[in-house]
């Protein structure tokens, strides 16, 4: 199929690959560019079979390097030196990733056990280090094709499976000299988007209609100079207009109001006038208010980036986020990083800890599924939340840290997904946006203009039944997981052999 290339001819193409691959993504959002970047990345592995494990290494890291860099740009408005870190990390899992492609080009059916090592690969990215970073997997890409169907059949595992099969098959069409194997091979492409078109999507059995109302109370400035309870007081003069507006009628009075991550940034369980104007905003409207924000930990260096539920007769239940950021919301190995960057111990002066239980809390008489920021992209938080009950999901966000790049269109495109996946509404309350509504088939409803104050209030349909990725989402992917590492292995074997 293809015949011995070197390393003059593989780190250069591996590298526009890789920047082909970024395309794919906001602010592009080319469709189908990954799936044909990763059909030529697969074409290098075929034409590295014979080659130094060296050369198959670097070939990876190019990849990755031209991949990850446009990507994530955006981590520069927190700080170059936490976007070249982060890049690098990234980066370097496609060496070994590379290497593991390479191995599987050289089994029969190496397109099954190649999916395998792409789904393994992303899932070791969205775990380690620390809690991982599953940004740019192949199933995000999806979205606005013909493929998002799979979402809700497969679950993103399986959509990266499928799309890596369509990325093979377009690899043999192209470069086979059988006409026999290139017609497969179009017959293959053909089914997989055929059947992607006609799967269903929708909700998950509609269950009743809730009332919402999503606010956004805008921040008041740059990122980090910001006087603190400034968040907090915009946020409930933004809930104030949204109570004028519900006592002259404007619009329908919500079943419950929800508020952005980080809409408070002291406890209001210790901060009386706080905890008073929520619970007295709680009153005025009727409503409990999903109140985001950061509360303090069992130690006065320690806190909690959460979402609790009040009313006008205090708080009620709780989500803790589970996976804070590292570096960005709590610090490993504080005394040893604090010397190389000293700017942590000033911009985190508090490690946020991370919960043990899932977001599946009872709002009013509605269960929600809370997620906050970064979860959405975590497979096992949704999961988590729809196996507690869940009737729809929120995502508690704050992107002003990244306000005019990519980031936010990037984590609503995840949203949208999980739409599809879950069967259920997705409803995203952000600081200055975006603040928005997702239906069941990926769709966006409504969002509010971006870096104002704002208020979306909208209709949602519950959920109270399941979909096929959440039943088979999880035992999927580690079935990939040990279809990949038995791809590595065989193929490293029989080149040893």
């Amino acid at each position: 199929m293809t015949s011995g290339i070197g390393g003059r001819v593989a780190w250069p193409v591996a590298a526009a690959l890789g920047l082909l691959s970024s395309l794919a993504f906001d602010p592009v959002g080319l469709p189908f560019a990954m799936v044909v970047a990763v059909a030529g990345l697969i074409w290098l592995a075929h034409g590295l079979r014979d080659a130094r494990n060296r050369t198959v290494a670097v070939t990876g890291l190019f990849y990755g390097l031209s991949f990850m860099g446009p990507l994530i740009w955006w981590m520069n408005a927190v700080s170059h030196g936490a976007y070249i870190g982060l890049t690098l990390a990234e980066s370097a899992f496609f060496v070994p990733i590379m290497l593991a492609l390479r191995a599987s080009a050289r089994l029969r059916w190496w397109p099954m056990w190649g999916a395998g090592v792409w789904v393994l690969g992303e899932w070791v990215r969205g775990r380690f280090p620390f809690t991982g970073f599953p940004w740019g997997r192949l199933a995000h890409t999806s979205i606005d094709t013909p493929l998002s169907g799979y979402a809700r059949l497969v679950a993103m595992p399986g959509t990266s499976a499928v799309l890596f099969l369509v990325a093979s098959l377009l690899m043999i069409l192209v470069t086979s000299s059988a006409w026999r194997s290139r017609g497969l091979a179009l017959a293959g492409v053909v089914a997989l988007t055929g059947l992607g078109v006609s799967l269903p999507t929708g909700i998950a059995g509609a269950d009743g209609t809730r009332q919402i109302a999503l606010v956004q109370g805008d921040v008041p400035g740059l990122f980090l100079t910001w006087p603190p309870g400034e968040i907090f007081l915009l946020h409930a003069a933004e809930t104030e207009r949204l109570a004028d507006r519900v006592d002259a009628g404007e619009v329908p009075r919500p079943d419950m109001v929800l508020w952005p991550e980080n809409a408070t940034d002291t406890d209001p369980s210790f901060d009386a006038p706080v905890r008073q104007r929520i619970e007295a905003l709680s009153a005025r409207i009727g409503a409990p208010i999903l109140v985001g924000g950061i509360f303090d930990g069992p130690t006065t260096s320690t806190a909690y980036n959460a979402g609790v539920v009040w009313t006008a007769n205090g708080p009620g239940e709780r989500y803790v986020k589970l996976k804070p950021v590292p570096f960005g919301e709590y610090v490993p190995f504080r005394d040893e990083a604090s010397i190389i960057v000293d700017r942590l111990a000033r911009d985190i002066p508090r490690d946020m800890l991370a919960g043990k239980e899932p977001g599946a809390l009872l709002i009013g008489n509605t269960r929600i599924g809370d997620t906050i920021c970064y979860d959405i992209a975590y497979d096992d938080v949704t999961r988590r939340a729809v196996d507690g009950g869940a009737q729809m999901i929120v995502v508690q966000t704050s992107n002003a840290a990244f306000t005019g790049t990519s980031q936010p269109e990037q984590q609503w495109d995840i949203s949208r997904l999980r739409a599809i996946e879950t069967g259920r509404w997705v409803v995203v309350p952000s600081t200055n946006g975006i603040s928005g509504v997702v239906d069941p088939s990926g769709r966006s409803v409504e969002r509010a203009p971006l870096h104002q104050p704002a208020t979306v209030s909208a209709q949602v349909t519950l959920a109270s039944g399941s979909t096929p990725a959440l039943a088979i989402g999880a035992p999927l992917e580690y079935a990939m997981v040990i279809l990949g590492l038995g791809g590595w292995g065989l193929g490293t074997r029989r080149r040893d052999g």
